[in-house]
């Protein structure tokens, strides 16, 4: 049997090259002259990459049940058109925006566009252990999600092309440098405590946010803020607002769950006991969110809601997203549920405060990545993240009592950043000729699905009527019509009537 190769760094050290790791150099002008790729991290990561990539239309799917049905279709197809625009962006200058290893304190530079230098290399000080092309994959998904989260807030009054331009401009001006303050080894966010050498000497001494509280969603849900206040309220008319298809939120919720596990476990960027401990942490949180939100709302109106149920278990999810890497399970639960019960209570603002957050972007996953973040700064622990070699001074459990200032420094920073910047692209947008962003009062009555797309999310054909497209009045009064009247035994015997055959109801 042939020795083990081996490779001999610039300082005369040999490292052994593995059957489950390979030395490679470091790309963008690291400062590690070599870098471990691990065989086993890299096909974790691309297996997160792939669960991560489910959310989107998982939240498409989401959104689209808690929306009337002629708004159906729109809703998936806007998640999945900006998942494209943002993969496109993302690849062009985007990456390198959000993780050039040579930017300065605000963003990163222009070195990575194009996906030029990166390869099967790791960026040293960002991702070690994966090959950079495996890291840009994998955070091209939290890119395309952040995006599509927005749009929850204006749900039923979106036109698709403005919202395109938008989202296109804001991950540009805002989810960019955001992530490169928070995840970037030069970021402001991340070594706060450090800023007058931060060029020199970045010490990572600041905010602690392990999967994206701050950037996906404290950035997307003020985003939906903004976006929803300069679209207006949606048109009144005597269709109510309520979800249509329960089963299609449940299933979206479904597919969020289990993407959120590449989502957090995937964010220790290697199979490492830290992503075991995130994800154990995901799940817990999720849990104790539903059963959080189900029971603050069965005391105030004595019903178990489903969704309620689907909004906890999110509102969960998020609040554990800044903290999943950082802490113990019990304190999963404490954050999973105190979020849950801190959205719940925001989602009722709206109707205070008059203004239309469609379906509870800003008071989910604003509210949520805001209270989250702040939590972690509570709860976070030493220990947690030695589980993969590196170092934290903890939260207020360990004794640091300033990690919850930069926890919220950071965080609200990130959310003026996003709330004012989305002002002001919506402003500039909203002038361009043909890319007003609020469609008219007939559009929204016909639907989003047959104003802007031509198409419905449902076909029902009704044997005694005309094609009746896309409206949930219309089923409703087709399924009426179609029922059978219910009669006891005694009354079938001595009816002297013809029972009424119901009408035929196709489906397609």
């Amino acid at each position: 049997m042939s020795a083990p190769a081996t490779l001999v760094d610039s300082a005369g050290v040999a490292h052994v090259v593995s059957g489950t790791s390979l030395l490679l150099p470091a790309t963008n002008g690291g400062s590690a002259p070599f870098t471990e790729i691990g065989y086993a991290s890299t096909a974790f990561i691309i297996l997160s990459s792939a669960l991560v990539f489910l959310m989107t239309p998982g939240l498409g799917m989401f959104y689209s049940g808690m929306s009337r049905s002629k708004n159906a279709l729109s809703l998936i197809m806007t998640s999945m058109l900006s998942m494209s625009v943002i993969t496109i962006q993302w690849v062009l200058f985007g990456f390198s925006l959000s993780f050039s290893e040579s930017g300065g304190r605000f963003m990163g530079d222009f070195s990575m566009g194009g996906f030029r230098n990166v390869g099967a290399s790791a960026l040293a000080n960002t991702a070690p252990q994966i090959p950079a092309i495996l890291f840009a994959l994998y955070q091209m998904q939290f890119a395309t999600i952040t995006a599509a989260l927005i749009f929850g807030s204006v749900a039923e009054r979106i036109r698709l092309l403005p919202a395109m331009a938008f989202v296109f401009c804001w991950s540009t001006l805002v989810y960019n440098p955001v992530a490169y303050w928070t995840w970037s080894y030069r970021g402001w966010i991340k070594s706060m405590s450090c800023l007058d050498t931060l060029l020199d000497a970045p010490c990572s001494i600041g905010g602690l946010d392990f999967a994206g509280g701050g950037p996906v969603h404290i950035a997307s849900g003020f985003a939906g803020l903004a976006y929803c206040l300069m679209a207006g309220k949606r048109h009144r008319s005597d269709d109510p607002f309520k979800a249509h298809n329960m089963t299609n939120v449940f299933l979206g919720l479904a597919l969020l769950w289990y993407g959120w596990y590449g989502f957090n476990a995937g964010s220790a960027l290697g199979a490492t006991p830290r992503a075991a401990m995130a994800g154990v942490a995901t799940t817990v949180a999720a849990a104790a969110g539903s059963i959080a939100w189900v029971a603050w709302d069965y005391v105030r109106h004595r019903k178990l809601s489903g969704l309620g149920f689907c909004s906890g278990a999110v509102a969960g999810l998020v609040g554990i997203t800044p903290a999943a890497g950082f802490v113990a399970p019990w304190a999963s639960i404490i954050i999973g549920a105190v979020t849950a019960v801190a959205c719940n209570v925001a989602c009722r603002l709206k109707t205070r405060f008059g203004f239309d957050d469609s379906l509870d972007a800003w008071g989910v996953h604003g509210v949520g990545g805001y209270v989250g973040g702040i939590l972690t700064g509570v709860f976070a622990e030493k220990w947690i993240a030695t589980l993969d070699g590196s170092t934290i001074n903890g939260g207020w459990v360990d004794g640091n009592f300033i990690q919850v200032g930069y926890q919220l420094a950071g965080s609200t920073t990130i959310a003026a950043w996003s709330f004012c910047m989305s002002i002001i692209i919506l402003f500039v947008i909203d002038k361009i000729p043909g890319l007003h962003i609020r469609p008219t009062a007939e559009e929204q009555i016909r639907g989003d699905d047959e104003e802007q797309m031509g198409e419905v999310a449902y076909e029902i054909v009704v044997s005694s009527a005309p094609s009746m497209r896309g409206s949930t009045a219309a089923l409703s009064s087709a399924v009426k019509r179609a029922e059978k009247p219910v009669m006891s035994q005694e009354e079938r015997r001595h009816s002297t009537e013809t029972e009424r055959q119901p009408s035929e109801i196709v489906l397609g």
